[in-house]
């Protein structure tokens, strides 16, 4: 028997991720509207033996498993921060899926979390 596609709303994109079908994000809205649009922004510092040890490669990957947007990089002082934002739960679920996978490097994390307009699109090394 063969599948079915489903119609889609214009201007909604939509991407298979576990398998399932889960509403990505609409298309063509702006930061500037309203407040119901904000999303889920964390600053994350990891520090301990992050650097040199593939820790923004591992954000890179993992960060492909959940609907999130931001960066990574390297800090002068030898710590590694992550700027990650999209829904509060798939924040989360990144950031511990990260430090359960490099949680021999990790001795400390600091977290700061706030709402506010979409910045990002993709998720990136710098």
């Amino acid at each position: 028997m063969k599948c079915k596609e489903k119609s889609m709303p214009a201007g909604v994109e939509y991407s298979r991720k576990n398998f399932g079908l889960k509403k990505k994000r609409e298309v063509g809205k702006t930061a500037s509207m309203s407040a119901a649009n904000d999303v889920h922004h964390e600053t994350v510092n990891f520090s301990g033996r992050v650097q040199g040890v593939g820790f923004r490669y591992t954000a890179l990957q993992i960060a492909r498993e959940f609907e999130v947007a931001g960066y990574v990089q390297n800090l002068p002082d030898g710590r590694v921060c992550i700027e990650a934002e999209g829904d509060m739960g798939e924040v989360s679920a990144f950031v511990a899926a990260l430090e359960e996978s490099m949680h021999g490097y990790v001795r400390t994390v600091e977290r700061t979390g706030r709402r506010g307009p979409p910045q990002f699109s993709g998720f990136t090394v710098r």
